[in-house]
């Protein structure tokens, strides 16, 4: 069964919220995080049969943005090779799935994959993406591939290995941030990584939230925590003071202990994510994540010039043109990417774009 939409009004929305289908992907999450409090990403962690296959698929994604280049171009914004990416993972993803979903089911897991990589016409990525990998590793437990028990390895090798791909992407192709709420967002891309990071962190007995200030904790111990390393990247691609350029993160290092942290993350992530409509339209469902109390014509998915449903269906941000995607944000990733040695190092300075505020 190939996943359709199904959420495209707020009445949709708030069903979905309310249906078993939510209560289960949410409770798959929460399962993850608890699998990896007080457990370090340097930890030996033996990965089982699948895991392994899985971290293999992973491979080959890095592999595919490494073999094909981002295209010289001036702009700041996404850049076209990510299509060429885009359409050689879609290729090949029934290829990197054989040895571990059925064949009955190989369609549906496969386009979760695929939607987990960011968008082919606009180019850009967010935590609705980020969203779909964890979708995808949902409709393995429900199929039986994954168990219980591979949990903190799903979290630790395979769900970190997909972020450290992702910023790859970010990097090569310069991904726009999807739906960017701009400086007030925890991150331009993800949320999980600082989820799963203050669980990581949920016992430690001397690291505080505030230690995300002192630049040689970050170095030492972003190595072993995905919380700090988040923070350690976020820094490294955004020039100036995090109060600065990621006021929720700095908001959030208030907090008296990382158990707060990971409680009220999880209650964000449930109300910034799942809970919010400009997300959740893009979604999809199927046998595995079943979901009867949408919209019917999402089935009839007519797209816009923003590879969207009808305007007339979407009720996000009120309606105005083309909120159903948002605004087209350039990448924080390209002016790193434009300041330092790599990507395109040997291009006169004057040929990148003009700066924006915090380059």
């Amino acid at each position: 069964m190939i996943p359709v939409r199904k959420i495209l009004t707020p009445g949709d929305l708030e069903r979905f919220l309310e249906s078993p289908c939510c209560a289960e992907l949410l409770a798959f999450i929460e399962a993850l995080n608890e699998s990896v409090v007080g457990v370090k990403t340097t930890d030996s962690i033996e990965d089982s049969a699948v895991v392994r296959k899985l971290l293999a698929l992973v491979d080959a994604v890095r592999q595919t943005n490494v073999d094909i280049k981002p295209l010289d171009t001036q702009s700041r914004f996404g850049n076209p090779a990510f299509r060429d990416f885009y359409d050689r993972c879609e290729a090949m993803l029934p290829t990197w799935l054989a040895d571990i979903v059925p064949a009955e089911h190989r369609e549906e897991v496969a386009r979760y994959a695929q939607e987990s990589f960011g968008n082919r016409r606009r180019i850009d990525y967010g935590t609705g993406h980020e969203l779909n990998f964890l979708a995808f590793l949902f409709c393995l437990r429900k199929l039986g591939v994954v168990a219980a028990e591979d949990s903190r390895a799903l979290v630790i090798h395979v769900f970190f290995g997909y972020i450290e791909v992702m910023r790859g992407l970010q990097m090569s192709y310069w991904l726009e941030p999807a739906g960017s709420q701009g400086v007030w967002g925890l991150d331009d891309y993800h949320f999980l990584p600082f989820l799963f990071g203050a669980g990581q962190l949920r016992t430690h007995k001397h690291l505080r939230p505030k230690s995300i200030h002192n630049a040689e904790i970050l170095d030492e111990f972003s190595k072993d925590y995905m919380y700090l390393e988040s923070v350690r990247f976020v820094n490294s691609i955004k020039t100036g003071s995090i109060r600065w350029h990621s006021p929720m993160i700095d908001d959030i290092s208030g907090a008296k202990s990382w158990e707060k942290v990971n409680g009220g993350l999880l209650k964000m992530f449930r109300a910034e994510v799942i809970g919010k409509l400009p997300i959740m339209q893009h979604f999809m469902f199927g046998s595995l994540l079943d979901f009867s109390g949408g919209s019917d014509a999402a089935a009839d998915d007519a797209a816009c010039g923003h590879g969207c449903a009808d305007h007339g269906n979407v009720y996000a941000f009120g309606q105005e043109f083309p909120d159903c995607c948002g605004i087209k944000v350039p990448s924080a990733a390209a002016a790193a990417s434009a300041r330092s040695d790599g990507g395109f190092q040997d291009k006169p300075r004057d040929l990148f774009a003009r700066p924006i505020p915090f380059d």
